[in-house]
């Protein structure tokens, strides 16, 4: 069968099976098999499948887009995703690095104006959000920590492959094995899912872990606890950064500036919905 005439099909599969981006999943998916990029497909969609992938890259091939189909996340089938330039490796342990949360790097390398300093990466995963700013920030030290000593390792793997020299990270129950203070920025996107919220059991959050994504209190306790023990580890006029859900923005607010931080203000997403929330000790 030829190259178009397959993608054509799987995309249409995948349609059904209800992908927002069914044409991309089967291409990334196609690209893996084939060691391709996407503009190949483009050029030489008349070629012969099988001619060009072999008889065990169709069936591949076929084994990956029946799981797609099935709902698991392209991000774990290919294992790596992309964010803010970098390649970053995933797993089901973690969850899958999002392009809204590149508003929160941009907005921390905005506010990073000294030469040096250090950033807090809370719940880092992957270290995604981490490994962003330390390449663009050089001079900088930065730490991430996770509960997760799985995420931990995939993180330390990231940043050993990626090069970047000035991250490091460590397990970690949100501050509790954090002994450093004098922090500029701290970063966090904290579980904020109440237990029965409905996403729970929508796309890709259906196979991330629940750790990273439920929270007490209606999906705020987490919020609370690092608007209260953040103080701590800042320093005079340093920022605290939380990625929420995209109806928590005003409590958030609240309970930072009842929290003594000061100049809060909230980020929109790449959908124009509030996202990110962030303010300064005092």
């Amino acid at each position: 069968m030829r190259i178009d005439v397959t993608l054509a099909a799987a995309t249409a599969r995948l349609s059904e099976a209800g992908s927002d981006s069914p044409r991309l999943d089967a291409e990334l998916l196609l690209g893996e098999v084939m060691g391709r990029e996407r503009t190949w497909f483009y050029t030489w969609g008349d070629r012969d499948l099988e001619s060009e992938a072999g008889a065990e890259g169709v069936a591949r091939f076929e084994a990956l887009l029946a799981r797609r189909a099935e709902g698991h996340p392209v991000a774990h089938l290919l294992g790596r995703r992309e964010f803010y330039g970098l390649t970053l490796a995933c797993s089901p342990a973690t969850l899958i690095p999002r392009p809204d949360t590149e508003v929160m790097v941009e907005c921390a390398l905005e506010l990073a104006e000294a030469t040096s300093g250090k950033l807090l990466d809370l719940g880092t995963g992957t270290g995604a959000i981490a490994l962003a700013f330390a390449r663009h920030r050089p001079q900088w030290q930065v730490l991430g920590v996770d509960l997760i000593e799985e995420a931990v390792q995939l993180a330390r793997g990231n940043a050993e492959r990626l090069a970047i020299a000035n991250a490091e990270f460590r397990q970690s129950d949100w501050f509790s094995a954090v002994t450093e203070s004098g922090f500029a920025l701290i970063t966090a996107n904290p579980p904020y899912l109440a237990d029965d919220d409905p996403h729970l059991a929508l796309g890709d959050v259906r196979f991330e872990p629940r750790s990273a994504l439920v929270a007490a209190e209606a999906g705020l306790a987490d919020f609370l606890h690092l608007i209260a023990t953040a103080p701590q580890h800042l320093t005079a006029g340093g920022h605290l950064m939380l990625e929420h859900g995209l109806t928590q923005g005003n409590e958030v607010r609240e309970a930072l500036r009842a929290g003594g931080f000061i100049d809060v203000e909230t980020l929109e997403d790449l959908g124009g919905r509030e996202r990110i929330t962030l303010g300064k000790l005092a």
